[in-house]
């Protein structure tokens, strides 16, 4: 069964950083695009960051552009989300996805092209 587990939330000041991880169980991570998203109280889930299955690829939400990186290391079947210079907008529960594509440098910033989502991890941009 495949499962997808995000670790490395929590409370921060403006201008610190954190770096979240998201690690795949049940599943080979090299066949799969990964992605984050981010839902803040009241708001509409927004897309953050998505990487290609190789890593050749990347494309990330305009509010976070500059200051949050995504990476992936498959040997461990985990991608990872670097947050830089964090802001109080960037405050919501962080949730990692997944999608099996065929392609290695395919990305997608849509909620409906992934399939499997993570139960995510808060992240508290606060002074």
């Amino acid at each position: 069964q495949l499962q997808l587990v995000e670790t490395g939330g929590g409370l921060v000041t403006p201008g610190q950083s954190l770096r979240l991880s998201c690690t795949g169980s049940g599943f080979t991570l090299d066949d799969y695009a990964m992605g984050w998203f981010r839902q803040a109280p009241g708001k509409e889930r927004e897309f953050v960051a998505s990487i290609s299955s190789s890593g050749s690829s990347s494309r990330y939400g305009d509010s976070v552009k500059g200051r949050f990186t995504i990476s992936r290391d498959n040997g461990k079947n985990t991608v990872y989300l670097r947050m830089n210079n964090l802001q109080f907008e960037d405050t919501g529960v962080y949730v990692c996805a997944a999608q099996r594509t065929y392609t290695g440098f395919a990305v997608y910033s849509s909620e409906a092209a992934f399939d499997h989502w993570g139960p995510g991890t808060q992240v508290t941009v606060s002074s």
